[in-house]
């Protein structure tokens, strides 16, 4: 009796690997072909060992190199925990405390409100508490820049909060450069050479990159590809972006890593391990920091799902350091998404199977990432299979359409009438505080608008109605706008919005969030 209770005790204190399910490569591979996803990447460690790293599909659309192993994707905002990694390893140092005030160690640090400037802490611009709107600032990036990071930096200061502090969650990118900047700071390494000296080096991720000019390097990389010849980005048919859709640098800290396969396997044991390095006694960060990393901060509002997909609705949905925290099904799931034009990432960790995955495409189709996704949840957590991948194909094209359709309508039904001034009257130079300098000039008969920093975004002004005009940009991907002038009681431009074409615009495209003047009556701001 006594034998057959520790042969027991044995069983359950090493489990045998749960390996993925059965078909599931086959199944990959059937996605792919019929979603038109040009390559998947996927990653799966389980009781302490990789149990799949494999690659399926094409490198690039129309070319023959295969996704391998080896092959790397850009990963997105998934890259925000390895930076959230590389503060963890200067605390467990001594150099640097969670709560420590940010400005003790940028003392240039400014946000709008001198008070929440004082305030700011190093876990604070980690969680999205910081009152900013969503994706506030995020066109000092996006499509691209050739603003430094500490000129990015500066700029945050002219961003006026959506909220009070601490007080609402909204995601934003900027304050993970400013964490970049920390990192330089306080180690005295740029944060490029900090993350390869102290996170890719240690863990064996040899062929991880943190830039674009070292991703465009490397020969075995994922081109990223999009649909963006139809009425709406998202619609038409797959192709490769161009060089111009690649990460800004001064953003890399809140996103700009490209990671493989094999490489993630490393990532994966090293979370799933508590901060220790795969095969070592070594560490990369302490087990205190695993659990400050883990531990929830900033609730995140929880939406009703569609019936479909009612049972994904998580009872908790949090914040952490780099990760967000919530339930599936019962169970605790750590995880975060990533995207960046072009490719789609999601990682998930299930600390309590001692099980992670990751999945990425060199793609915009989200249903395979998502689908697969609560697939392999699904499969480890003990529960039959429920389509996923179809349900997230069927909800993206409707959500796709009912967007055409709307766009359509927009475009069909105006008011044509105006607009209200010659059109040499609207020509001028108009700045926004953080965006800077805009220039409207003429253009043969019609207006053209240049944006600073921002290159493919220039375009030529079709009127739409009023004194509203649609931007045209010439590289098809970047999303279109509508530029409105205000006209004042003398006839004069006093102010120039905008705001997204599309309903589905990525957030990033924050074009609403720009307020522009007359450059005279502009006052003090980024100037350009």
């Amino acid at each position: 009796m006594k034998h057959a209770l520790a042969f027991a005790l044995i069983a359950l204190a090493t489990p045998a690997l749960a390996v993925p399910p059965v078909g599931f490569e086959q199944r990959v591979e059937q996605l792919r072909i019929a979603y038109g996803a040009p390559g998947v990447s996927i990653a799966i460690v389980e009781n302490d060992k990789p149990t799949l790293a494999k690659g399926w599909g094409v490198r690039e659309i129309g070319k023959p190199e295969r996704v391998g192993p080896d092959t790397i994707f850009g990963t997105g905002s998934t890259g925000k925990a390895f930076t959230v990694a590389a503060l963890a390893i200067l605390v467990d140092e001594g150099k640097l405390k969670w709560d420590d005030k940010v400005i003790d160690h940028l003392p240039d640090f400014r946000m709008w409100d001198p008070w929440v400037t004082r305030e700011m802490t190093v876990r604070d611009l980690l969680v999205h508490r910081s009152g900013l709107g969503l994706g506030a600032g995020d066109l000092l990036f996006v499509p691209n820049s050739d603003l430094s990071r500490q000129e990015t930096v500066r700029r945050l200061r002219f961003i006026k909060p959506a909220t009070s502090f601490r007080s609402a969650y909204a995601y934003d990118n900027i304050l993970y450069m400013v964490a970049g900047e920390l990192v330089t700071a306080v180690s005295g390494e740029p944060w490029e050479r900090f993350m390869h000296s102290h996170v890719f080096a240690p863990l064996g991720m040899n062929h991880a990159t943190d830039s674009n000019a070292e991703f465009q390097a490397v020969a075995d990389r994922a081109h990223p590809h999009g649909r963006f010849d139809g009425p709406i980005v998202g619609l038409g048919h797959q192709q490769a972006y161009g060089a111009e859709a690649t990460l800004a640098g001064n953003a890399a800290p809140a996103g700009g890593l490209a990671i493989s396969a094999n490489d993630m396997t490393r990532w994966l044991l090293t979370q799933l391990g508590h901060g220790q390095i795969p095969g070592s006694s070594a560490r990369l960060f302490s087990a205190e920091q695993s659990t400050q990393m883990w531990s929830p901060v900033t609730l995140q509002p929880i939406d009703a799902r569609p019936p479909e997909f009612a049972v994904t609705q998580p009872m908790f949905d949090a914040y952490a350091l780099g990760w967000d925290v919530q339930d599936y099904r019962g169970t605790k799931i750590i995880s975060h998404g990533g995207a960046v034009f072009g490719s789609l990432t999601e990682v998930v960790l299930i600390p309590d199977k001692n099980i992670g995955f990751s999945i990425a495409v060199n793609s915009e189709e989200g249903e395979i990432v998502r689908g697969l996704m609560y697939e392999l949840l699904d499969h480890y957590l003990g529960f039959p299979a429920a389509n996923w991948p179809e349900k997230y194909h069927a909800y993206r094209l409707a959500r796709l359409a009912e967007a055409a359709r709307l766009v359509g309508a927009q475009q069909a039904k105006p008011a044509r009438v105006g607009p209200s001034l010659p059109l040499d009257r609207y020509v001028g130079d108009y700045a926004d505080p953080w965006y800077g300098t805009i220039k409207v000039r003429r253009a043969g008969s019609a207006l053209a608008i240049q944006f600073p920093h921002s290159r493919g975004m220039d375009s030529v002004l079709a009127h739409h109605q009023y004194d509203t005009f649609r931007t045209q940009p010439a590289l098809r991907w970047i999303e279109p706008a509508y530029v409105t002038f205000s006209i004042d009681a003398d006839g004069k431009v006093d102010r120039v919005r905008m705001k997204p074409v599309s309903p589905l615009a990525d957030f990033s495209f924050d074009y609403q969030d720009l307020d522009f003047a007359p450059v005279a009556a502009a006052g003090q701001g980024a100037k350009q």
